[in-house]
């Protein structure tokens, strides 16, 4: 609507002419449809998923297959590949059931006895916190395989640097949550004010 003043001062709406208001309904319904164009996505996240089992499905056997001749040491290294991938794999859902949620259309599964109970509830800036906290879970664990499968004579110059930069990038995920985290509670407790 245009707004004017009239001489006495008073606010005055004058309606859009009959074509222009068409043309911003249609435009509307363009962009708000376009969000559909999201759905492939997160249909080829649920392959990425599929691609994670397969994984998750060669390490337990590797695993399984080599349980005894393994020594304590490469049964934990197994184990933490289980749980990275887990991890993983976790992160992809919930990037694709939030997203999916928040961006594309609301799932109609409000009565199925399965439904998780996050489903709904998490908003963008909910989804952005737990992607960084999965984030720096999955790279502690690598980390931690890395300096568990660490023997005195694997330390090279090369070899030093490298765990030295994955230490850094793994601080800088964390520092990144906390920033994340602190910057949600400033907007939040500015949209109670």
């Amino acid at each position: 609507m245009n707004i004017q003043q009239d001489v006495a001062g008073d606010t005055v709406r004058h309606a859009k002419p009959p074509a222009l208001k068409r043309a911003e309904n249609t435009l509307e319904s363009v962009l708000f449809a376009s969000r559909w164009l999201m759905a492939p996505f997160y249909l080829l996240m649920v392959g990425a998923l599929c691609m994670l089992l397969v994984k998750f499905a060669q390490e337990s056997w590797h695993i399984a297959t080599h349980t005894i001749t393994m020594t304590e040491s490469e049964a934990v290294l197994g184990v933490l590949s289980l749980i990275d991938i887990t991890l993983t794999g976790n992160l992809l859902l919930m990037v694709l059931f939030a997203g999916y949620e928040n961006f594309v259309s609301k799932m109609d599964v409000d009565d199925h006895e399965d439904r998780p109970d996050w489903m709904g509830k998490v908003d963008f800036a909910g989804l952005k916190l737990k992607l960084v906290a999965s984030i720096v879970a999955i790279s502690g664990i690598n980390l931690l395989k890395n300096f568990m499968a660490l023997d005195a004579a694997d330390i090279t110059d090369g070899r030093e640097k490298q765990l030295m930069w994955m230490v850094i990038i793994h601080l800088v995920f964390i520092v990144s949550g906390v920033m994340l985290a602190f910057m949600d509670r400033i907007v939040a407790a500015t949209h109670r004010h």
